[in-house]
């Protein structure tokens, strides 16, 4: 089903890296990088740092909280000013709120126990950056990349983020046990300042993409129209949504769980979680350069793969093979992820992509927060086991059932980079829209 990429600007420039040639894609890059790195770094640290001083495990899930609420109520409200406004300026002010609040968060911490509500506050000023940047950023990479080469430039985005959330956890832990916590959160809020630099840089994202002439409301309707338009692309974001809840979320409780109680601690669910960070980082590589006919039938079939690990650890099956579960999990992430992204932006018009996309993600948290909650109860009730393997079988279920939409199953990738004005939202297939001064 997937084949070589067709001959075209990228390709022909050099193959699977060529993408990194684009100057404002590579310098976006780099940004991007460096900044999500130092997220993940400061996940890390911002949980020894509340424990550190003196918080308990309750005041470090309600800081955590506080960061995820904000972003979920807000991310729809971010798609809007996406379309409305330059996603340049979006994001430049988003880097700014995160940096800023990460920065003062750093420096209390240096100086001292930091008061609860302080941590509280400057945490959901990180999650309000969240949502604001999170739409823009899914709108402006198609106008950083040339159309042909949108995988490639999906497929690095995805790379850039399996790197991080491998190396950024263990580098955090390597420098706290040297310096401090609030050191860590330091070097974060420095990081918005690389993607903040990098976004001045660019010479695209200037212009806002949209008219922007109704009221939030109006535009957030517009939006809603065309995401209900496409029912593949409704129809994936609720299976999506219903993994997070059924699937994923009770992974991420009861695999600590499962490593401490039968496969030696700590030490076992690093080993998997990093298995699971070198899958994506496989899955990138391997899909780079690589064209698929009908993306929706790979991502659809590949993502059975999600369910791997929640199947191993629901047998007891040995370490070796629930690792190795977690890598087929990284690659079906990897895989699915960059598909995804890079089916939105060729059919969803340029106009209309941040509102879109903020739908998109609002599903994926929405339900998220209450998988996580009853996975734990759940589990003392009926064991590990039975839960885990109620997330198998629905995710089973659930892509046997998209797999066999007509609308899933028809869509295929544009032949040739779209060049025209697509047609009326009502109509479910079209074309991405031309971006100004792109051949």
């Amino acid at each position: 089903m997937i084949r070589p990429a067709r001959p075209g600007r990228a390709s022909a420039a050099g193959g699977r890296w060529a993408v990194l040639r684009e100057r404002e894609f590579a310098v976006f890059f780099v940004g991007y990088a460096t900044s999500h790195l130092g997220t993940s770094m400061a996940s890390v640290a911002l949980a020894f740092a509340v424990l550190h001083h003196g918080g308990s495990p309750t005041d470090l899930s309600l800081v955590l909280a506080a960061r995820i609420v904000p972003m979920v109520l807000f991310l729809l409200g971010g798609g809007v000013l996406g379309d409305r406004l330059p996603r340049r300026l979006v994001m430049l002010s988003a880097d700014a709120v995160r940096a800023l609040s990460q920065g003062i968060l750093a420096l209390l911490f240096l100086a001292g126990p930091v008061p609860l509500w302080a941590v509280l506050a400057l945490a959901a000023c990180g999650g309000l950056g969240e949502a604001l940047f999170r739409p823009s950023f899914d709108g402006l990479v198609p106008e950083l990349a040339p159309k042909d080469g949108l995988p490639e430039a999906n497929s690095l985005l995805g790379m850039a983020q399996s790197v991080a959330s491998v190396g950024g956890p263990a580098l955090a832990g390597v420098l706290v046990a040297l310096t401090s916590a609030a050191t860590v959160l330091l070097v974060d809020a420095l990081s918005y300042l690389i993607s903040i630099g990098a976004l001045l840089l660019l010479r695209t994202g200037h212009r806002a993409p949209g008219t922007g002439s109704g009221s939030v409301l109006a535009e957030l309707r517009a939006g809603w129209q065309t995401f209900s338009a496409h029912t593949w692309l409704w129809t994936v974001t609720l299976q999506f949504t219903l993994f997070n809840l059924l699937v994923w979320a009770p992974y991420l409780v009861l695999g600590p769980i499962s490593a401490d109680r039968h496969y030696g601690g700590p030490e076992a669910w690093g080993l998997i979680v990093g298995a699971f960070g070198g899958g994506s980082l496989l899955g990138g590589l391997l899909l780079l350069g690589r064209r698929p006919s009908r993306p929706l039938v790979v991502t659809t079939t590949i993502t059975f793969l999600w369910a791997a690990p929640s199947a191993a650890l629901a047998v007891r099956a040995p370490l070796w093979t629930v690792c190795a579960a977690a890598v087929a999990a990284g690659v079906s992430s990897a895989v699915f992820n960059s598909l995804w992204m890079t089916t939105i932006q060729q059919h969803v018009p340029v106009d209309s992509l941040s509102r879109v996309m903020s739908y998109v993600t609002f599903g994926a948290y929405s339900v998220g927060p209450i998988g996580l909650a009853l996975a734990g109860p759940l589990a003392e009730s009926t064991g590990i086991g039975p839960v885990l393997a109620v997330g198998v079988g629905w995710q089973l279920l659930a892509n046997s059932v998209v797999l066999a939409l007509p609308a899933v199953r028809g869509l295929r990738a544009p032949a040739v980079p779209p060049t025209t004005t697509p047609p009326s939202p009502t109509r479910e297939e079209r074309p991405a829209r031309r971006l100004p001064g792109r051949p």
